[in-house]
């Protein structure tokens, strides 16, 4: 049978493709870290082309993706995508970015990382960083069942719908598991039949056939992940085999009409899996192969990675590409740059063989790899094609010392260096660029702002660049940064008599800034249109209206500076708080959002609305008053606060007002207000987790988003006290003590869990009364069971620090 050759390489998506469908012979499917889901139609045979349609557009990266089938109801299928939003959107392919989804499915707390449909089309199945799995079903589009996964499940990361009654999920916890949905229960929740253990994290599941075409091995699906082994197991609970020839995590798996497995992962390639056998090795120019899938109809292969291209793939010679786009794709093969520490070893040059090597010595295995000396003097990368029988150029190894002076390459830049770094176990790694002529710290900060993490990281990030980078001396030495802006150098110094405390008292506010101008834009845009439509032209924008108001959005949204006030910005502000108060309340969240990013600005917090109020009132109202338009702004924000229906409240819009309130702290004038509404904004906080009003329960515990917009807002304001101590309201910090207390009892998450205890450790930070009255409240309690919930060194090294506090 011929090896499969390059048919189409489809390019459009800005960032990392995470996700690929290929649910029929014209039509791909694929998602992004870009925030786009995008449909790729076939529209000519010879060369293969494929044009893109935006189907939908999100906040937050798209990671999961897969397809309903055509069905009386649904007569062109319907597109399901998930991912960092915790929001699953169902839609037909014909539609596009702007119109709205067909049905959305809320009930995750956390990233959508795994969808799978049933063969008939009967349920959805979805996993997630939340450690859950969730059947949807297709004619309600409701939760029909949970699937009980106990333990430290921390994600699943993987979903099968094997057949209409059985699915299997796969762990971070190492841990596959059966279930029969005949089994549900009184409580909605399906037990599992049988949990298999295996020694990793468990990234990626596929059904084999069975009968004649069934699989040689006799398996009836194959498991792979974290250890770069594909596991073949039988459904009573049997492994009949297992395929080694990956270098690194495996982390998508798909299977052929010929029972062949194809599997992709961290190594850069794609394989072909014939029996136990490698067959082929397709080496990608990207460090990353994060999905892939096979068209049912023509046995095509499709390809999503982390150079943002899609790729298909043919065994058909009718379908493949022209010569000139096979040698294009085989040169950026070639020229690529590979990462030593990617191959695992290091690499002394001193001993490598000549390249002459490898005209007398054949490989082993497909898709082995072996590294020779060039006749330039760089490390040359070859792989061995076993369908060719030849060893095949890969890549240029950069080594540690950076003496190649080969870049790599990554979204589009040139690097010395790019890193893999694993933030939290179980996820996936994020990628950390480095130039040698950067201060580590300048390179942390920016990766840790990129990725929304918090800034307790960066002297971990940093002295991993550092520690990585020994020996390269371009620009500047690497054992040496010129300069520490954080003024953490003292404090690294191990043979200290007297360690300073490594987290507080932390002066710098949070903020929650991250965004894309064109999706907010393009929906506002759309809703705009919708209005004027309708006959409602007096909460309508009109024309030039929009266009300025776009220009300050391309301005604002995602910029880093944030020093100067910016023209435009309080004319915008304006017109956005009409529609953050007189849009029908399922339509104002774009608003919101733009109103969380102009928070940040300077001259954005003065702007009171003779109409609509202060910045403050406008995000409260419009994200707690379902009314249309909202209430008055002579009623006090308390009293909004307190009459608030939570089972009618979008749980989305109450975020981005908290990720508002958070982001008001970067500015003088804003910190003036966040202290004059001090009273409101810690009501909502009390309210939102459940110490105070109707009903005393928390709002959107299982929305992992919102509890870090809560737990941010939280510390800025207890940062806020810290940094006026001269005026410190000891009945607002209890609020904030109690708020936190809340958190930590209820929340598991990391981030949660680290944001709740700041907020308790600057109240402690602050000593004299602030801290009497935290030891009254015993925050001991709430900060010792932090530490017990999370194995995180940063969690259990700030809790040492609280009870330090405690102590002196």
């Amino acid at each position: 049978m011929p090896d499969f050759k390059l048919s189409a390489q489809l390019k459009g998506h800005d960032a990392d493709v995470r996700a690929v469908c290929f649910p029929a012979a014209k039509t791909v499917l694929s998602t992004s870290r870009d925030q786009t889901v995008r449909l790729w139609r076939k529209t000519a045979d010879n060369p293969p082309t494929f044009d893109a349609t935006i189907t939908s557009q999100g906040h937050g990266y798209i990671n999961s993706l897969t397809f309903l089938r055509p069905s009386p109801t649904w007569s062109e299928g319907l597109v399901i995508s998930g991912g960092q939003e915790a929001i699953i959107e169902a839609k037909r392919p014909s539609l596009t970015a702007g119109d709205n989804a067909d049905r959305l499915l809320i009930g995750h707390g956390h990233n959508v990382c795994t969808l799978d449909v049933s063969p008939r089309g009967t349920h959805v199945v979805s996993g997630g960083w939340d450690g859950k799995a969730v059947i949807w079903d297709t004619e309600k589009w409701q939760v029909s069942a949970q699937l009980v996964h106990q333990g430290e499940v921390k994600s699943v990361w993987t979903v099968l719908a094997y057949d209409e009654h059985t699915v299997i999920t796969g762990s971070a916890d190492t841990h596959i598991r059966i279930f029969d949905l005949r089994q549900v229960n009184a409580a909605g929740e399906v037990e599992p039949r049988r949990t298999l253990s295996t020694t990793s994290v468990v990234r990626a599941l596929c059904k084999l056939p069975g009968g004649l075409k069934g699989h040689p091995s006799g398996a009836e699906f194959a498991s792979a992940g974290n250890d770069g082994v594909i596991q073949l197991w039988q459904m009573n609970g049997t492994e009949v085999g297992t395929l080694r020839g990956h270098d690194s995590f495996i982390y998508s798996l798909a299977c052929l009409p010929t029972s062949e497995i194809v599997s992709s992962g961290e190594d850069r390639t794609v394989r072909i899996w014939r029996g136990s056998e490698c067959i082929q090795t397709i080496t990608h120019p990207a460090i990353s192969v994060w999905s892939v899938a096979v068209c049912p109809e023509n046995g095509d292969i499709v390809s999503g990675a982390s150079d943002n291209v899609v790729r298909v793939f043919t065994r058909n010679a009718d379908r493949t590409a022209p010569a000139e786009a096979l040698s294009e794709f085989e040169e950026s093969v070639r020229a690529s740059a590979i990462p030593q520490q990617q191959l695992g070893t290091s690499i002394n040059k001193e001993r490598l063989s000549p390249k002459s090597w490898l005209l007398n010595n054949a490989g082993k295995k497909d898709g082995q790899v072996t590294t020779v000396l060039e006749d330039d003097g760089t490390i040359g990368a070859y792989q061995w094609s076993l369908g060719e029988q030849r060893w095949v150029h890969v890549g240029t190894v950069v080594d540690s010392t950076g003496s190649s002076g080969r870049k790599v390459q990554y979204n589009g830049q040139e690097y010395d260096f790019v890193f893999d770094v694993d933030i939290e176990e179980g996820k996936p790694p994020l990628k950390l660029p480095y130039n040698l002529s950067q201060n580590p710290y300048e390179a942390a900060t920016k990766f840790l702002g990129d990725n929304e993490l918090p800034i307790s990281y960066i002297d971990e990030v940093a002295k991993f660049i550092v520690s990585n980078t020994k020996g390269a001396t371009i620009g500047q030495s690497a054992e040496d940064p010129s300069t520490d802006p954080y003024g953490t150098e003292a404090r690294d110094q191990p043979d200290q008599a007297a360690q300073p405390n490594k987290y507080l008292p932390y002066k710098d506010y949070l903020a929650l800034t991250q965004a894309k101008w064109e999706p907010v834009a393009r929906k506002l845009k759309s809703l705009n249109e919708k209005h004027i439509l309708a006959g409602n032209k007096h909460i309508a924008m009109n024309p030039d209206g929009l266009s300025r108001l776009e220009s300050v959005l391309q301005a604002t949204m995602g910029a880093t500076n944030q020093k100067t006030a910016l023209p435009g910005l309080l004319e915008a502000q304006r017109s956005i708080y009409m529609l953050a108060t007189q849009w029908p309340y399922g339509d104002r969240l774009p608003a919101l959002d733009v109103l969380r990013c102009f928070a940040a600005w300077p001259g954005a917090a003065s702007v009171n609305d003779s109409k609509y109020g202060s910045l403050v009132d406008v995000v409260l109202r419009g994200a707690l008053d379902i009314q249309e338009p909202t209430s008055s702004k002579d009623e006090p924000l308390v009293e909004v606060i307190q009459k608030f229906d939570a089972t009618k409240l979008n749980v989305n819009n109450l975020m981005m007002a908290l990720r508002a309130v958070t982001n008001l702290v970067a500015t003088a004038e804003g910190r003036s207000l966040a202290a004059s509404e001090a009273a409101a904004i810690t009501a909502l906080l009390a309210r939102v987790a459940g110490t105070e009003g109707a009903g005393a329960g928390p709002v959107g515990p299982d929305n992992i988003n919102l509890q870090i917009a809560l737990t941010s807002a939280a510390f800025n304001l207890t940062c806020l006290a810290f940094n006026q101590r001269e005026s410190v309201d000891l009945e607002l910090l209890m609020t904030l003590c109690q708020v936190a207390e809340a958190v930590v009892r209820r929340q598991s998450d990391p981030e949660v869990l680290f944001r709740a205890l700041m907020s308790l450790g600057m109240v402690l930070a602050m000593g004299g009364d602030a801290r009497e009255l935290a030891r009254t409240l015993e925050v001991g309690e709430p900060v010792g069971e932090a530490a017990k919930k999370s194995g995180e060194a940063r969690i259990k090294a700030l809790a040492q620090e609280c009870l330090g506090y405690l102590k002196g």
